[in-house]
């Protein structure tokens, strides 16, 4: 006889799931939420106390996610049924053991391996996949360098193979240029890695991020295209839906389908794309909710980010991601560093402002250029309109 503990123990144990959220920034915050509001149990990792992420969860840990030793002491402590990376800088090459133990790696070790790496998910999308993306070349040294720049050509972009929010990037547009970005690419670099990416440099006429929720039943949906504009390596603003032919966003669509798909798992991935002179081509793509992707927290679409990632992770069905409204967001940047508690001002004359909203991120000290909070804005109007709306309330806001 089925009795009503059977039940409510079956239930529990379908649907009652420990999370283990490695990087516990203003994402992962949204990302706890989101989890919570479904019933889940989150431990926050990151490197510092008091992250954004830790001040919601059930749990927290402090260790530096490089270290592969305390890594493993932290999972084998908690025993989680998902582990969930937010950011770059962890030893992700422990993933595949985890996996291989029985703990679901979202949205799985291989795509998180491939990610982190520029080189390893660029051989990937060009060699294995044939996706169109700007030339490149790799250089381990100064020497290797001048002769990719001089083979791809000025302007080019050089990068660190593996970094995060646009650390170590930068153009060259001259020789003169060459040493200061080796110098810069290598101090931008995570860990002891000493190789960079040269890529060509598109010209290109915009930018998107193609979020793209990958499902256990295997339906792959798109969220309507977003458009963003970065200044340093990082996004300024954003905004959705951005206006582009269909035919782009086709391609766009088939290019994101296949590279994730040859990664695999589930779960919500920022794929990023330049369009320049009628081509689509492939940039960037990051395996968890997108920094660009928070313009969705203005309800534009039936479930935000980190909503989609949440149920794509417990393997709860989306049908559908339709544009329920335009949306932009702008983010809120500290001027100077501050160590203590960071004071927020002008939130009265902002919430005056009406179809408009801003999220402060709890950061408990700053820096020059930090991403403090984010405004938002919402409607009927074009996206010039809210971008320039958001902007405007992010110009109220600022952090003391």
């Amino acid at each position: 006889m089925i009795t009503v503990e059977c039940i409510k123990l079956y239930v529990t144990k379908i649907m009652k799931k420990k999370i283990l959220l490695l990087g516990s920034g203003e994402l992962g915050k949204e990302f706890v939420i989101a989890m919570q509001r479904l019933g889940q149990h989150v431990i926050a990792v990151d490197n510092y106390e008091n992250a954004p992420a830790m001040q919601v969860a059930h749990e927290f840990e402090v260790i530096n996610m490089l270290n592969g030793a305390e890594l493993d002491r932290v999972v084998l402590k908690h025993q989680p049924d998902f582990i969930v990376p937010e950011v770059e800088s962890i030893r992700t090459e422990r993933f595949y053991d985890y996996e291989n133990k029985g703990i679901t790696v979202i949205p799985s070790a291989k795509a998180v391996n491939y990610t982190m790496n520029r080189k390893a998910i660029r051989d990937l999308a060009v060699v294995d996949l044939g996706l169109k993306a700007a030339q490149y070349q790799y250089a381990t040294s100064l020497n290797e360098l001048k002769e990719a720049i001089y083979c791809i050509g000025f302007p080019c972009v050089v990068k660190p193979l593996m970094s995060s929010s646009g650390k170590g990037q930068s153009i060259v547009t001259t020789e003169f240029d060459i040493e200061n970005a080796w110098d810069y690419a290598i101090s931008g670099s995570r860990g002891d890695l000493m190789e960079i990416i040269v890529e060509e440099f598109i010209n290109f006429d915009y930018e998107i991020t193609l979020l793209t929720l990958t499902q256990n039943d295997g339906n792959t949906l798109f969220c309507p295209p977003i458009g963003h504009r970065q200044e340093r390596g990082d996004y300024q603003e954003s905004w959705q839906p951005m206006d582009m032919e269909n035919r782009h966003l086709q391609v766009a669509q088939e290019m994101a389908s296949r590279i994730t798909s040859a990664l695999g798992g589930s779960g919500i991935w920022g794929v990023e794309f330049f369009i320049a002179r009628d081509v689509v081509y492939f940039s960037e793509l990051s395996p968890r909710p997108h920094d660009t992707g928070m313009v969705t927290l203005a309800g534009t679409q039936n479930f935000n980010e980190f909503e989609l990632h949440a149920r794509a992770i417990l393997g709860i069905p989306v049908l559908s991601i339709p544009l329920l409204r335009n949306g932009a967001s702008s983010v809120v940047l500290a001027e100077k560093e501050n160590k203590n508690s960071p004071v927020y001002l002008g939130l009265e004359e902002a919430a005056k402002i009406p179809n408009t909203d801003f999220k402060i991120f709890g950061k408990p000290s700053t820096h020059k250029f930090r991403r403090m909070a984010v405004a938002l804005a919402y409607g009927t109007e074009n996206t010039s309109f809210l971008v320039n709306k958001a902007k405007k309330i992010s110009s109220i806001l600022s952090v003391d």
